[in-house]
């Protein structure tokens, strides 16, 4: 059974940035695609970027291209989410998640 920790939100000014990083334990990490998801108060959880296995592609919502980055490292079962250009909108709790669960989220609040 896997596990999935999310680390470092918090509170940001518009046009700002931060990494997200999500810990993986409890399977073969490198076998899996990975993603990240959000959900804003009030509103359903939304897709927000996906990494194959091999990391070699990738894909991403139109409200965040060419401002997110997904990445990771198999050797520290860890995925990243670099966000840059934050805007108030971006405000929500953002999961970690594969096949076999979800992390338990952490908010990523963009504000002046």
């Amino acid at each position: 059974q896997g596990q999935l920790v999310e680390s470092g939100g918090g509170l940001v000014q518009p046009g700002g940035s931060l990494r997200l990083s999500c810990a993986a334990s409890g399977f073969t990490f490198s076998r899996y695609p990975m993603n990240w998801y959000r959900q804003a108060p009030g509103k359903e959880r939304e897709f927000v970027a996906r990494i194959i296995s091999t990391g070699v592609s990738t894909n991403y919502a139109d409200s965040v291209k060419g401002r997110f980055t997904i990445s990771r490292d198999n050797a520290k079962n860890t995925v990243y989410l670099q966000m840059n250009n934050l805007k108030p909108e971006d405000t929500a709790v953002y999961y970690c998640q594969f096949s076999g669960g979800w992390g338990q989220g952490t908010q990523v609040t963009v504000s002046s």
